[in-house]
């Protein structure tokens, strides 16, 4: 398998022709069995679903937000939200295609998505939030340079459009990079 960094990836915003194929992609990365076939997959402590349509077509529209979409051979394989909240960045809505995590795809939509948000926006910092229980995937931002903040925001319980906890103890934590 050619690795994601040396095959050609075509980065450019999402449209609301894309709405349907990149909450499919978002799906299959975090939900169901789809989703078991990557590293990424939240199916052991959320069911139900990760985004909507609705959700999707917010970021697309939203004058302060990108929706990065990511091609390889015409086909949305990644994609990411890059939002502009005054200092620094957001980085969220983050997906792989399950079939190709493990071969760099992440590691280079991250740097690309740090490098448009760093020459676009000027900031200087990129923040994320992440389940606190997912420590493989902390531990996988920690190795690309963000740091744990230990500051950490609740997770909406109840509101099914981010999905149906299994468990009662689910936080977002705050991670930060500097941006150089």
């Amino acid at each position: 398998m050619e690795s994601a960094t040396t095959t050609a990836l075509t980065f450019r915003d999402a449209t609301d022709a894309d709405v349907d194929a990149l909450v499919a992609l978002i799906e299959s990365a975090y939900r169901g069995d789809s989703s078991r076939a990557g590293w990424t997959t939240e199916a052991d402590i959320l069911e139900g679903q990760r985004t909507d349509p609705e959700g999707v077509r917010e970021v697309v529209a939203s004058p302060d937000s990108r929706l990065l979409a990511v091609e390889r051979d015409g086909r949305i394989v990644a994609c990411c939200q890059l939002e502009r909240r005054g200092e620094h960045a957001y980085f969220g809505m983050f997906a792989v295609s399950p079939a190709l995590q493990g071969a760099g795809l992440g590691r280079a939509v991250i740097a690309e998505a740090e490098r448009q948000v760093r020459e676009t926006w000027g900031v200087r910092e990129m923040h994320m939030t992440v389940i606190s229980v997912r420590e493989d995937l902390i531990a996988w931002y920690e190795r690309r340079g963000y740091r744990r903040t230990g500051r950490t925001s609740p997770f909406p319980y109840g509101d099914e459009r981010f999905g149906v906890p299994l468990r009662d103890d689910l936080r977002f934590e705050l991670l930060v990079k500097e941006l150089a």
